[in-house]
């Protein structure tokens, strides 16, 4: 019965994650054919090995259980540890590299500026790296977020504007800083003034769709946000998988110990 109910429910969740892996490679593969922008191609080899290493891990946990063969079993046991110990790893680095940095709230305005310098430096130093920076570029312009910015506050007053509550992408990447002082012509449209300012982001601006404040390091700032953002909810994620993996790794290793005393059982059997 223990042989039945533990080496059952590891191939019954194999089999699940095997189906799974599927439509994951079969994504990776049509991206890496079909996909068009940099941002696309940026992610199809990721993809495509995650894809196969889910078909691998499933494949040999369902036919270790399944099958009863023992080191097959013994080898998905590894795996799963080591995606335990991996995923234990990342979750605490996810809350200590998010730690750090909050948008800035301005005085009369319902959005927030993002300063680069309030980051953690791992962040700052993968992000604001050119190699990268231009694949990230190609991936905002790819979602157009500034062009729909464009379109939702094209007909906004600057006293509208001014109250709306901007992501951290749209306030650091398709409008000018506070700093500018820039007069307020259109959501991506401003006219600058007379006065000087220290921040270097304003000698980068341009009312150009295609360039906005694109290379900025407001811009960045906002991305990073965004993504420190998304990092804690991939890691509160990450807590419920990993003990969802240590409750199938807890069923492998009765499975695995099933499989064990069922060779040894064999083995006396045709002792003479």
């Amino acid at each position: 019965m223990a042989f039945r109910l533990s080496n059952n429910l590891v191939g019954i969740l194999n089999f699940i994650t095997f189906l799974l892996s599927i439509p994951i490679l079969g994504a990776g593969i049509w991206l890496s054919r079909e996909g068009v922008t940099e941002c696309e191609r940026f992610l199809d080899k990721p993809v495509i090995v995650i894809g196969v290493f889910l078909m691998l891990v499933s494949l040999a946990g369902l036919i270790g259980a399944c099958c009863r063969v023992t080191w097959l079993l013994w080898l998905y046991l590894v795996v799963m540890f080591l995606l335990i110990v991996l995923g234990i790893v990342f979750t605490i680095f996810a809350f200590a590299v998010t730690n750090k940095g909050a948008g800035e709230a301005l005085s009369g305005k319902g959005y927030k500026e993002y300063r680069l310098g309030d980051y953690s430096n791992w962040l700052q130093k993968r992000v604001t790296s050119q190699k990268n920076w231009n694949k990230i570029k190609s991936c905002l312009a790819d979602s157009k977020v500034c062009t729909d910015f464009h379109d939702k506050y094209l007909n906004a007053s600057a006293s509208e504007f001014y109250q709306t509550h901007l992501s951290a992408v749209q306030s650091g990447c398709c409008k000018p800083s506070n700093d500018c002082q820039f007069t307020y012509v259109g959501p991506t449209n401003w006219t600058r003034g007379s006065a000087e300012s220290n921040n270097s982001d304003c000698n980068l601006w341009n009312n150009n769709l295609n360039i906005l404040c694109f290379d900025c390091q407001s811009c960045k700032a906002g991305f990073i946000d965004n993504l420190r953002s998304s990092w804690k909810k991939v890691a509160i994620v990450n807590i419920v998988f990993l003990i969802f993996l240590i409750i199938v790794y807890s069923v492998g290793c009765c499975a695995f110990r099933n499989n064990r005393r069922d060779n040894y059982y064999q083995q006396q059997t045709w002792k003479p």
